[in-house]
């Protein structure tokens, strides 16, 4: 009689642990498939916000200052790095704070870096006693203003904007501050058929 009730017990422990093992298994696999998809979730997150915070932002254009470049309500990517580790070049498009209300954010190109000279003659943009070539600026988009000569300070950026003949820019605001440059316009990325690099 022991031996049979111990068949009995080592029966029922055997019968038993399978039943344990399956009723367990589909609950540590829910466990295991939410917290690797808990896991990716916060790794796509942390990613995204350092891609935001240090590398890229997304932006939407809001005037048509920039035409043909960029239209109206464009979205782009401007890159926040950029001048973190290089300097500003003549042409750049750049995406700053507007120097009396730096709650607004504008974006011009870059015309005249710190130390040169400038002069508008007739729409004519003449940096350094050579008129410059701007090929972005479309002729129905032109305009005859006309400025005085003058020196750009150190540390200031001369900045217009493509379509010339609606622009506020520093024809009227004034240079720009390299501390108020804060991004590179890198990539349109909506509407898809304005998708591209920002030339």
């Amino acid at each position: 009689m022991l031996e049979d009730s111990e068949d009995r017990v080592e029966t029922g422990k055997v019968q038993s642990e399978p039943e344990n093992r399956q009723q367990m298994e589909p609950t540590g696999q829910r466990k295991g498939v939410m917290h690797s998809w808990l896991r990716d979730l916060v790794i796509s997150v942390a990613v995204s916000a350092f891609i935001i915070i240090f590398l890229y932002q997304p932006v939407r254009v809001e005037g048509t200052s920039m035409l043909p470049m960029l239209e109206d309500q464009d979205r782009l990517f401007i890159n926040k790095m950029a001048y973190r580790v290089g300097e500003i070049q003549r042409g750049d498009v750049v995406v700053f704070l507007y120097p009396h209300d730096h709650e607004k954010s504008y974006i011009k190109r870059v015309i005249a870096l710190p130390g040169d000279t400038l002069r508008i003659d007739h729409g004519q943009v003449i940096v350094n006693g050579r008129r410059i070539s701007e090929s972005y600026v479309p002729r129905r988009f032109a305009d005859d203003r006309s400025q005085p000569e003058m020196t750009v300070p150190g540390n200031e950026y001369f900045v217009m904007g493509d379509h010339r003949s609606i622009s506020s820019d520093s024809r009227d605001f004034g240079p720009v501050d390299r501390d108020l440059i804060y991004g590179k316009a890198a990539f349109v990325y909506w509407p898809m058929d304005q998708a591209g690099v920002v030339r």
